[in-house]
């Protein structure tokens, strides 16, 4: 019986970070969760291709949106179960564990990992804190990561061709069906610390009631990158 998990990441200009994310993934390969990876790129042209196919992962190319990335990505997915992960986190140790325990329980549910900043001290802890309050909400980010059957990610539409947004538009369909695992994600805060922890956060969380509000995601875009 082939393994169960399909690895997908999203990957842009990404060859500082995926190495230390997949080296964090080889407890899973060594407890025979991992299928394959597949790593969807928007262009890169530092070498991150080339890191994931070192790494023995495929590579696909296309147009950089996260969303559309995401979607391709986990089209060509050949796993019963996706986890996505971006590039810039790290699960942390025992994560496998974890994982196979929501495998062996028969559970149909998607999961989500408790987050927490690689820097930052006490505004990371309280930035992670609300991440973790958000995301028992229903609301989980994808710097979290997500495990879901890919019976329940066909079932809900999967991800959708957004640049902005598209964790949040798949967790809103996923409202109900979502659970905690006891392990952690460990992702990066260099832009938190580059912004300012606070000033990001409240600037993440104005984003995200623009959207609940209905703005136009491309507009939304634009407004993030700038």
């Amino acid at each position: 019986m082939p393994a169960a998990i399909s690895i997908v990441i999203p990957t842009l200009q990404a060859a500082e970070a995926l190495p230390r994310c997949l080296a964090a993934l080889m407890e899973g390969l060594e407890a025979g969760l991992i299928r394959e990876l597949i790593v969807s790129d928007g262009g890169s042209t530092d070498g991150t291709g080339a890191i994931a196919q070192a790494w023995g992962g495929e590579v696909l190319t296309g147009p950089p949106s996260r969303g559309g990335q995401l979607r391709r990505g986990c089209a060509a997915a050949k796993g019963e179960w996706l986890l996505v992960l971006h590039a810039d986190t790290c699960l942390a140790p025992g994560w496998s564990e974890a994982v196979q325990r929501h495998l062996a329980e028969g559970a149909e549910r998607a999961a989500w990992f408790h987050l927490r900043f690689d820097r930052g001290g006490a505004p990371a802890r309280l930035v992670a804190a609300w991440a973790n309050l958000r995301s028992r909400l229903g609301l989980p980010y994808g710097d979290q990561g997500l495990l879901l059957p890919r019976a329940l990610y066909d079932r809900v539409g999967g991800y959708a061709e957004m640049p902005l947004m598209e964790d949040v538009h798949l967790a809103r369909r996923l409202r109900g069906q979502l659970t905690g695992l006891p392990a952690r994600a460990v992702t990066s805060g260099a832009k938190y610390a580059r912004q300012g922890w606070l000033r990001r956060g409240a600037r993440n969380l104005w984003t995200l009631t623009r959207y609940a509000m209905g703005t136009d995601v491309e507009r939304l875009a634009r407004s993030y990158r700038r």
